[in-house]
């Protein structure tokens, strides 16, 4: 999800012109990367300031060569435990189990999040998504991969979703503008639920081994895709996500 930048901020899209680049003896405060990859790896050396956030699925973590990355892991599944069930869910009843916890879990954060003011159902803390913009996102990320893939749906993807950027990625009808209320983004996002809900019931491990013939979109089209890689990724984006929203929560009703 991209910041709200101010007119002297420099936004760069889709450039590679900092990759192999060497930033040297430079004031970089306010610095926001988003969204934003890597395939070797990034070093920050001999640089000093009062902190530095850092989030998203990275290998390994270095701080001032002490390798964090076991405790950083075993932190957050402790914070969020059903990313463990999604990580380590291989067989159909696993999948199953890890279904039934994820439900459970998000039905209880809803019904904390109803007893909250209806303002709060939009606002973003830090300038992370809202609850309402992370169910969109749920939303849309079951619809790309268990809709489309899975149930191979004459039209998967309901207009109400919002892409990893909160943006289309690339799939028409998505109404990246609209502004849904607790309720009218939970209509949709149940339903969905509920069809994944009735499909696990009954998936087998043979159901699990097959090979979709529909490729997510915005992924590698030379890519396999089985039933079961889809299902960890809902798993997996449900599990996360979850862990994003509570963690905004919690600031919120701190006030």
């Amino acid at each position: 999800m991209p910041s709200e930048q101010s007119e002297q901020t420099k936004t760069y899209v889709d450039s590679d012109r900092f990759r192999d680049a060497l930033i040297q003896q430079s004031d970089v405060g306010g610095l926001e990367i988003r969204d934003c990859w890597f395939e070797e790896r990034v070093k920050i050396v001999d640089c000093w300031g009062p902190e530095v956030y850092l989030a998203g699925d990275i290998g390994r973590i270095v701080v001032n060569d002490v390798d964090v990355t076991a405790y950083v892991q075993a932190e957050l599944d402790r914070v969020e435990p059903n990313r463990v069930l999604a990580r380590e869910a291989r067989t159909a009843d696993e999948i199953r189990a890890a279904w039934t916890a994820v439900e459970e879990t998000w039905a209880a954060t809803v019904s904390q999040v109803r007893e909250m003011p209806e303002e709060l159902h939009r606002r973003r803390v830090d300038d992370e998504w809202s609850f309402v913009e992370t169910l969109r996102h749920l939303l849309y990320a079951s619809d790309k991969w268990f809709g489309n893939p899975v149930l191979e749906e004459d039209a998967p993807y309901h207009p109400l979703g919002y892409g990893p950027g909160g943006d289309p990625d690339g799939v028409p009808g998505i109404t990246v503008d609209a502004d849904p209320s607790l309720d009218e983004i939970l209509a949709p996002r149940l339903a969905r639920m509920a069809t994944i809900r009735a499909y696990v019931a009954t998936v087998t491990d043979a159901d699990l081994d097959r090979l979709c013939t529909r490729k997510p979109i915005g992924n590698d089209p030379e890519a396999d895709y089985s039933v079961r890689r889809c299902l960890k990724v809902v798993l997996a984006e449900e599990a996360e996500h979850h862990r994003y929203a509570a963690r905004d929560l919690a600031v919120l009703a701190a006030g």
